[in-house]
């Protein structure tokens, strides 16, 4: 059967005017928190470092919060200093020079790394003076990307834009130069079998399938399957597992947690913006607040 072509354009129009209204409401991802003490507020927002053009714009309450905020808290500001980002790479995630660098593995070790970085796309040759950790951390992102999010689009750098556009100062809980000391504090032999588990974890399908898993549990703002998520990390034992909980996780978030509650004693409507592990579990940032005595709610 034949639509009539008002029919037709009024459709049109109904469905221009709905996705309208959609984008301008944006949608609730990752997770919010309210946190009072000291007669002031302020929100705790779980981003992810990557994400989409239809991620934004983000959803209203986030939006007002930002705007209202004296002050944005994030891990890192990556725009706000790139010299120290270069410094910070330079000096902890490259060999420096002199170092035998992949030259030093045993021929069959390397061989094998060197094919499996191969079948990820990467040119051994190309990255050989990034170290190990490093390598990890690019085959991350890399998987992010086949599933179609951009670094670039980070919700992270969208709230500093944000933040940039009124009045809000943008501080910063972590350095460049703090993050990547972590990173490369692990032996050099163990930051090889951290490369090693990645890259047979990526050939298994496990890495890209764990790490769709995390970003629809972002991006659906599903508290269950995060926890559950969480959960998972609490109890991998492998390699991987343990530096991400023991450093990635629990060592940053004690001192993080102490920025936080300074931040709520001294200003009130301040947001903090981090990545969205660092709020999940019983050692997530929610949970050490509440042991410092500060009321912590959870909106999503």
């Amino acid at each position: 059967m034949r639509r009539h072509p008002i029919i037709v354009v009024f459709l049109s129009l109904f469905l221009m005017a709905f996705q309208a209204l959609a984008a301008e409401a944006g949608t609730a991802r990752g997770a919010l928190f309210k946190v009072t003490g000291h007669g002031h507020t302020l929100h705790l927002y779980g981003t992810m470092h990557v994400g989409r053009a239809d991620f934004y714009p983000l959803e209203p309450r986030i939006r007002a919060a930002v705007a209202a905020a004296p002050t944005l808290a994030l891990e890192i500001d990556m725009k706000g200093d790139p010299a120290a980002v270069e410094a910070a790479v330079q000096q902890h995630g490259m060999f420096p020079p002199g170092s035998p660098g992949y030259a030093g593995l045993a021929p069959e070790r390397r061989a094998r790394i060197e094919g499996a970085l191969r079948k990820q796309g990467l040119d051994p040759a190309a990255v050989a003076q990034f170290k190990p950790w490093m390598l990890v951390t690019m085959l991350a992102v890399f998987d992010t990307v086949k599933l179609g999010y951009d670094p670039t689009l980070g919700v992270d750098d969208h709230l500093a834009t944000l933040a940039r556009k009124g009045k809000t100062r943008i501080a910063e809980l972590e350095t460049m130069q703090y993050q990547a000391a972590l990173l490369n504090r692990l032996p050099i032999d163990a930051q090889w079998r951290l490369l090693e588990e990645a890259l047979e974890d990526m050939a298994s399908g496990r890495q890209l399938r764990e790490t769709r898993e995390m970003l629809e549990a972002y991006e659906r703002a599903d508290r269950e399957a995060q926890e559950g998520l969480m959960q998972r990390v609490e109890s991998d034992d492998s390699l991987t597992g343990k530096f991400t909980r023991e450093i990635l996780l629990d060592e940053r978030n004690g001192p993080m947690a102490d920025k936080v509650a300074a931040l709520l004693a001294r200003e009130d409507k301040a947001v903090v913006a981090v990545g969205l592990l660092h709020l999940l579990g019983q050692r997530g940032l929610p949970e050490l607040l509440r042991k410092r005595g500060i009321k912590v709610e959870r909106v999503y």
